[in-house]
């Protein structure tokens, strides 16, 4: 359950904050308008306000400034020409197509870009039925301008002052995602978990976590002013070196479950890492709610008892009946769990002391680590093709508008166009998957909206009592739109029946001929998802080069920091970040193929087994890390140097192999094109890890020389795992 739901985190969530404010801001507004003026008058301005609110998001102040503005300007422009050609038939079903087509191709500048098309859309559908005259369009036009400008101010000046709030609980939302990423980890030491399952629920939740790392990184490191900026970046800091630790107790679990399996060791080790996920979450509760945070969790009793399994198993070692490393791995993950504690009690501390955000980051570009987006025209030129996705989802849209509205005209009982047009904007989507998502939960919204709609407007008739309601609807419309859409469908649905009930106080009568209008949408918004589709696997090779490309530049970049080359992890962490992101992209495209139909979803096991080789080749970068950093007496660093020159070389070869597989115009280095051709004479095989090279007399002393070079050996064989599952799916890319 997304941690939002829950009902003691949801009201210091940014999603209720975010909901109350536009309540506040949209009915407020109409309330001040229509005891100003009149009704209707107010109503139009509550649609600007409306429309503007959907740019409302969590954002650098700067950037929601911007998005808000182009909101007001684009909607406002929308609803003139559509006014104007109103009276036109023909006119009006033109400027519809313009209207649908320019919008829908806005979805090229990303997912920010998605409200804004929706909100031109809403405010075309909601402009089809005036029938007015010139003067009358452009009044209403200025309305609906001055509605979106007055609720820009009023959002900005919120903002503003709660802005701090809003980094808070941004920060919270990153360290509830990270909580949850350790227990799906606890999982692993539960022996009835299937492992494989549990790789692919790890996978995701990374995903997740980077994500919001991603969300923190933007709002925090833009703005750094005050000593209360700099307790939260020191926070983030700590979050950031706790999930590397976390990425790095990642081991040989099923070696762990074939020896330990019957022994109690992994139920501690299963609890102790449920208790700091549980401790984890107390710290984002207490950043919600701006207080300092206490340590309450208490480790002892698990600790105290794993370090007795071990002393026992210790004994059946020296026996024989355990081998030497089952027992190395155990006490390993011994090991990380305890620094994991301690970065933890790091972060309850980093919670308590104001400091200076200078000292923090001293001097360092922030730039590669923040989102930058560009809203470039040429960027939408380039998309005016026919192979381009987005492209090719704007003339879906547009044809399925003109479907709805021919339909409307041709039905025996007076229908509302702007219904149906407005089911298939809210339900069509650039992707089958969530068209699909958004198809159930618009139709078992909008009946439920309609029933209490209706149920309502039969008891309740005084419009200060609708205004009441319409700012609860309005206020959990956005608050549910992220965690849970079927909520914010109930409320969108009660918003307009109640915005069209103000206006037109006899219209609920209709509400029936609006659930029919409802299933009329969404049959047409399905049936015109498969109108020029963009299925996911044929978006996979060039998602699985950039994945290997990004993997290559990480391990570049973390072999010049192992070796002691750079002074610095600033080039480790930027190539992390892409790694992440690249993988990011994958996963999300894997998932979503996977609501498509099932003759479109191609090897779909071997991308999970990619992906989840890809993940352990970070993990195991960041773990001879931390074995770098934890062991630094007595390093031999010659002998180290040549083990991890030697492992990120092997698998810089298998990831430069395995673009080749699925792009052969990609050139071998030249140095192993020699080796390559060698090799291509026998089937290429995983190779068992080898045996770990006795130290010698220069690396006698360093205890982390087995381990590193275990480390090496997994690094190797999981990116030799990748070439594999590289070829099978081009195998099956290629069939499809």
């Amino acid at each position: 359950m997304h941690y939002a739901l829950d009902i003691r985190t949801f009201i210091f969530s940014h999603y209720f904050y975010t909901g109350v404010r536009i309540g506040i801001g949209v009915v407020g507004l109409t309330l001040a308008v229509m005891y100003g003026v009149d009704l209707p008058t107010a109503m139009t301005v509550c649609i600007g306000a409306m429309c503007t609110s959907l740019m409302d998001l969590p954002s650098p102040l700067r950037h929601k400034f911007n998005e808000m503005l182009a909101s007001v300007l684009l909607c406002t422009l929308v609803a003139l020409v559509v006014s104007l050609c109103a009276p036109y038939h023909w006119g009006l079903r033109l400027a519809l197509v313009a209207v649908t087509f320019t919008a829908s191709m806005m979805v090229v500048y990303g997912k920010k870009s998605m409200p804004l098309q929706f909100a031109a859309l809403f405010i075309m559908t909601l402009s089809i039925e005036n029938d007015l005259t010139l003067p009358e369009a452009f009044r209403h036009s200025a309305l609906f301008f001055c509605g979106g400008m007055a609720y820009l101010a009023y959002s900005m000046t919120v903002s503003w002052f709660l802005r701090n709030r809003i980094k808070q609980q941004v920060l919270a939302e990153a360290l509830f995602e990270l909580a949850r990423y350790l227990r799906i980890k606890a999982d692993f030491y539960d022996i009835r978990s299937d492992l494989a399952a549990q790789f692919n629920l790890l996978v995701r939740q990374q995903i997740m976590v980077a994500e919001k790392q991603q969300t923190s990184r933007d709002l925090l490191l833009r703005d750094m002013h005050t000593k209360q900026d700099g307790l939260l970046v020191h926070v983030h800091l700590v979050m950031l070196e706790l999930y590397e630790q976390v990425l790095t107790t990642h081991t040989d679990y099923a070696l762990l479950r074939s020896y330990f399996a019957n022994n109690n060791v992994m139920v501690f080790l299963r609890d102790v890492a449920n208790k700091a996920a549980a401790d984890i979450e107390d710290i984002a509760y207490s950043v919600t709610r701006k207080r300092v945070s206490a340590p309450t969790v208490n480790y002892l009793a698990e600790m105290r008892a794993i370090q007795f399994e071990l002393q026992q198993l210790q004994q059946d070692n020296l026996a024989g009946q355990i081998p030497d490393e089952a027992l190395s791995l155990l006490r390993g993950t011994y090991d990380k769990i305890r620094e994991i504690i301690g970065t933890i009690e790091a972060l309850h501390s980093a919670t308590r002391t104001p400091v200076d955000p200078l000292p923090l980051l001293p001097g360092m570009d922030m730039t590669p680590f923040l989102t930058q987006q560009k809203y470039q025209f040429g960027v939408l030129l380039k998309n005016l093709r026919w192979q381009s996705p987005v492209f090719r989802f704007a003339i879906r849209v547009m044809l399925a508008v003109s479907c709805g509205l021919w339909v409307a005209d041709h039905l025996p009982y007076t229908s509302h166009g702007y219904w149906i047009v407005l089911t298939i904007a809210v339900i069509l989507k650039p992707n089958y998957s969530m068209t699909k998502r958004r198809r159930s939960d618009r139709l078992v919204g909008t009946v439920i909206g309609c029933v209490l709609t209706a149920v309502i407007l039969n008891f309740v008739h005084e419009p200060v009592a609708l205004l009441a309601l319409l700012f609860v609807v309005t206020a959990a419309a956005p608050a549910f739109i992220q965690i849970k859409y079927r909520y914010t469908a109930i409320a969108a649905s009660m918003q307009i029946l109640l915005q069209i009930n103000l206006l037109i106080p006899a219209s609920h009568a209709v509400i029936g001929e609006r659930l029919i209008d409802t299933i009329l949408g969404a049959a047409i918004a399905t049936a015109f998802s498969f109108v020029l589709p963009s299925w996911e696997y044929r978006t996979l090779p060039r998602l699985l080069t950039a994945v290997l490309q990004a993997s290559q530049k990480y391990i570049q970049a973390s072999r010049d920091m192992l070796e002691g080359k750079v002074n610095d992890d600033f080039y480790y962490r930027v190539g992390r970040k892409g790694f992440m992101d690249s993988l990011s992209l994958l996963v999300s495209a894997l998932v979503r193929m996977m609501d498509e139909p099932l003759s479109k979803q191609h090897a779909v096991r071997e991308i999970n087994r990619f992906v989840v080789q890809n993940y352990l080749v970070a993990a195991h970068i960041a773990a001879m890390r931390v074995l770098l950093r934890r062991n630094p007496d007595g390093l031999p660093r010659e002998p180290v140097n040549d083990v991890i020159d030697h492992a990120c070389a092997d698998a810089l070869e298998a990831l430069s192999k395995a673009q080749r597989i699925i792009n052969p115009a990609v050139p071998a280095p030249g140095a192993l094109k020699a080796q390559e051709k060698a090799s291509e004479k026998a089937p290429e095989k995983v190779r068992s890890l080898p045996a770990l090279n006795p130290p010698g007399p220069d690396v006698t002393g360093w205890t982390a020389w087995y381990p590193l070079q275990r480390r090496a050996a997994l690094l190797d064989n999981d990116a030799r795992e990748i070439v594999i599952e590289t070829e099978k799916i081009k195998q099956v890319l290629r069939k499809a």
